[in-house]
């Protein structure tokens, strides 16, 4: 029953039911109408009640019970102002009923408009899985695999559509499907497979995982055709996997002299076609508790990386480019030119990224046997061998030299330095190759680090509307427990086990600056630690109403810290995992270097090759301390406000510069 019918029954809707005026007895007496009032019956809506009169309970003497006589001239115009004031409380709980509905209806029609698209899309998504399964079973060629699938990468039709029929189809109606959809009209666009060992969130241990995540969804967004094979680790997180099943057919891969069977499971993650390479035999090599770090990480990561090319080969893929990720896969690179390019792939080229050159993958030539490969032929000064340790051969550097291109993954950092400073032994190598060294910046995923929609903020804002900042800025002053004034500049900063400060500078850096009237707020990670001992550190070296600690991370806290501060002090600004200057930048705070191991900005660079965002960075804010960074603010409030919303217009996304980037070199490389 609505609120309106409710009440209707309970006020007694015509006049001919209540109050009737005897208008020919002008001598008639009246009774005063028992008064109505609200109630709540079991905690629910109000109901309209008639205050008990006392001959409800068989009343008292009748002199107590008579009624009050009213003249016709006090009676007319009470009643009629009593049902004006009834009907217009009726007419105004009907709109809002109405209104109610409608509201109701609406959403209602959002959510099943929703689940259809989501419907659709899972259903298009598990179809087109499904076929490596018809390669695998012999139901379709190679040849025609490969074409169907450029035919996704290239096609301007919408594939929800079309493919809108029950997943209950059989492969051989499924194909039939797709047969009589490739005819439709093309476009241009990339079919790029990564093969690593990292995905988010199915298993992140570093900057690889986000990485390979954000790419991935920026190029499928911009139309390139993309996936990713990963071990089936047994520590993998599936909850986000849309589809996961088996692939039914047999799938065998050579290692040591024979050929192992593999389980190939199949699945979605944010719209990224993902398969899973599961080892029967050495079914060991991923069913542990960590990802790296063991002794036979050269016959896991080499395991993986050979049975990868088998199912590639297999399944008729043909992609345009195979993306390779630091040592563990960089072997791909000698095991593709030497063994699968006569195999069908001859078109395809390769792309190695680096995360960074710590680790390199050393080992024993003769190891490289286990995958199909010649020891003698590679262990040379100009293929794998280790320019140092001229005993072992280096997969990372075996991996720069078979690519076509490389990228270094640095926000901050030039070629020149990357190749001079921060080579780890293998400055010869990217020296001899440095034509096809690319570096690229990281991105992050503006979608949820959006301040213009962010649900976990008071009052959102943007650079053409910053007052909802001012709004979160006195929201973590109260969250804080500190005292608020309107000149007072906040101070953010964030501790986690990545951080890299010097303690000793960053605590004379942050009592110089409360003493000048700035407040701070730190944010760590309770569970960490290294972090506590950090944060425990600081509290007890600064006793000061001006600063408060937060040991236990929230992420509500997290984004208040981002959207309430004038300042945020960063550990680094090549920050991959916490993305914190990017974050800052988009929440209109300025990233500001303090006490921190970075010293990028002491050291001249030997080019200028270096990134967009870090040419942002170094012009911007890059050279300015924190002391520097204060002053400004207070002695040119306008001009600072200025540069602040400037920075918070520029696209530092995933899809920005970082997707450019990578875009340029599968172009470059296709045209070989």
């Amino acid at each position: 029953m609505s609120m309106a019918t409710f009440i209707n029954s309970a006020i007694l809707p015509s006049p001919s039911r209540c109050f009737s005026i005897p208008r020919t007895a002008p001598n008639a007496k009246f009774f005063k109408a028992p008064s109505l009032h609200c109630v709540r019956k079991n905690c629910g809506i109000n109901g309209l009640s008639r205050t008990p009169s006392p001959m409800d309970n068989g009343g008292p003497d009748e002199e107590e019970s008579s009624p009050e006589e009213l003249s016709d001239d006090e009676v007319e115009p009470k009643n009629n102002e009593i049902w004006r004031l009834f009907t217009e409380a009726q007419k105004n709980i009907l709109y809002l009923d109405r209104q109610r509905v409608k509201a109701v209806e609406e959403l209602n029609k959002t959510y099943r408009e929703k689940q259809l698209l989501i419907d659709k899309i899972k259903q298009l998504e598990k179809k087109y899985r499904r076929k490596d399964s018809m390669v695998l079973g012999g139901l379709v060629s190679t040849e025609e695999a490969s074409n169907l699938r450029r035919m996704v990468t290239d096609s301007k039709v919408s594939l929800v559509d079309v493919f809108a029929g029950p997943l209950e189809q059989r492969d051989a109606e499924l194909l039939a499907e797709l047969r009589h959809f490739s005819g439709g009209r093309k476009r241009k666009g990339f079919h790029i497979i990564h093969i690593c060992t990292e995905m988010e969130p199915l298993v992140s241990v570093g900057s690889l995982a986000p990485y390979i995540t954000g790419l991935s969804r920026a190029l499928q967004r911009k139309g390139h055709l993309v996936e990713v094979i990963l071990p089936k680790y047994a520590s993998l997180d599936l909850d986000e996997v849309q589809g996961l099943r088996e692939v039914e057919a047999e799938s065998y891969s050579y290692f040591n002299g024979q050929l192992h069977g593999n389980k190939i499971w199949t699945g979605v993650v944010y719209g990224i076609g993902v398969t899973f390479i599961q080892p029967l035999y050495f079914s060991s090599f991923f069913n542990r508790d960590r990802v790296y770090d063991y002794p036979d990480d050269f016959e896991r990561f080499t395991y993986f990386s050979r049975a990868s090319l088998d199912y590639i080969a297999k399944s008729g893929k043909q992609p345009d480019v195979l993306h390779l990720h630091n040592w563990e896969t960089a072997i791909i690179g000698p095991i593709f030119w030497d063994i699968f390019a006569k195999q069908g792939l001859g078109n395809t080229r390769i792309l190695l990224t680096c995360q960074g050159f710590d680790s390199q993958g050393l080992d024993e030539p003769d190891k490289l046997a286990l995958c199909g490969l010649d020891p003698g032929r590679l262990n040379r000064p100009d293929r794998l061998q280790d320019t140092a340790k001229t005993h072992l051969v280096n997969i990372l550097k075996g991996g720069i030299v078979y690519s076509n291109k490389v990228i270094v993954m640095s926000s901050m950092h030039s070629k020149g330095r990357i190749i001079h400073s921060m080579s780890h032994g293998l400055e010869r190598t990217l020296a001899l190759h440095k034509e096809k060294l690319l570096v690229a910046p990281y991105g992050f995923d503006n979608s949820t680090w959006d301040p213009s929609t962010d649900k976990f903020l008071p009052v959102n804002f943007s650079a053409e509307n910053m007052r909802g900042k001012d709004a979160c800025k006195v929201a973590l002053h109260q969250r804080a427990g500190i005292s608020t004034h309107a000149s007072s500049i906040l101070v953010g900063c964030i501790i986690t086990e990545v951080s890299d400060f010097d303690l000793e500078k960053l605590r004379a850096a942050v009592q110089n600056a409360t003493r000048g009237g700035a407040q701070f707020v730190f944010l760590g990670n309770g569970a960490v630690p290294t972090v506590n001992r950090t944060l425990r550190y600081l509290q007890e070296s600064l006793e000061d109403s001006n600063v408060k600690f937060f040991t236990r991370y929230d992420e509500e806290l997290s984004h208040l810290v981002f959207a309430g501060s004038d300042i945020i002090l960063c550990h680094s600004f090549h920050d991959p995992l916490l993305q914190v200057p990017l974050k800052a930048l988009r929440y209109g705070a300025a990233p500001v270097l303090e006490a921190s191991a970075d010293n990028f900005r002491y050291s001249a660079d030997h080019d200028h090759d270096i990134t967009r965002f870090s040419q942002f960075m170094r012009s911007t804010f890059g050279l300015m301390p924190l002391s520097q960074v204060l002053d400004e603010i207070r002695n040119n409030p306008s001009t600072w406000e200025t540069k602040i919303s400037n920075a918070m217009k520029e696209d530092f996304s995933w899809d920005s510069e970082c997707y450019e980037t990578h875009v340029s070199a599968y172009a470059a490389i296709k045209s070989l």
